[in-house]
């Protein structure tokens, strides 16, 4: 009786410390706070704002312009003639399409400008989970982030044994 007591006690140990040992190959990290809270986020942050605001300062003016010219061509319609009412509706008409196109051109510009500044940040955080993960000898590191899923995967790959079980290429 004793010697299956210890024998259970033995493989209860032996069980614990494997799911402590497996257990310790997997970390997580929230990317979602660790991202605005490098200095490069705070930087490209401001940097984006600038460009917004530069943006929404020409966008006023534009606008200002079209509301001045279509007050003045609104008051002289009545004693300008056809021909120059003609030529005036398809200069505000023209003048529409402009500041539609600079909307469009701004709002992809900024994406570009996000993208690009966004980039390098992304990556260095990525390196420097990367390091701390292989130092800490975990293989995978989970983003804990609503949504997001394996950041480091060093552990084995099943990617091609299941292939070969569903028969793909």
């Amino acid at each position: 009786m004793r010697k299956l007591r210890k024998l259970v006690l033995v493989a209860i140990a032996i069980v614990g410390f494997n799911v402590a040992a497996q257990a310790q190959e997997v970390a997580h990290i929230n990317v979602s706070e660790l991202i605005p809270a490098m200095p490069e986020s705070k930087t490209a942050k401001t940097e984006l704002e600038k460009l917004q605001t530069k943006y929404q300062k020409e966008m006023e003016t534009m606008q200002t312009d079209f509301q001045t010219k279509l007050k003045k061509y609104q008051a002289e319609a009545p004693t300008a003639g056809d021909a120059v009412n003609e030529t005036r509706g398809k200069e505000m008409q023209d003048m529409e399409q402009r500041i539609q196109l600079f909307v469009q051109n701004a709002q992809q510009e900024m994406s570009k400008k996000e993208l690009s500044l966004s980039e390098p940040i992304l990556t260095k955080a990525q390196q420097a989970i990367h390091k701390v993960a292989r130092a800490k000898g975990h293989k995978y590191v989970m983003d804990s982030s609503i949504g997001s899923g394996v950041i480091l995967a060093d552990g084995p790959d099943l990617m091609a044994d299941v292939k070969k079980e569903l028969k793909i290429n």
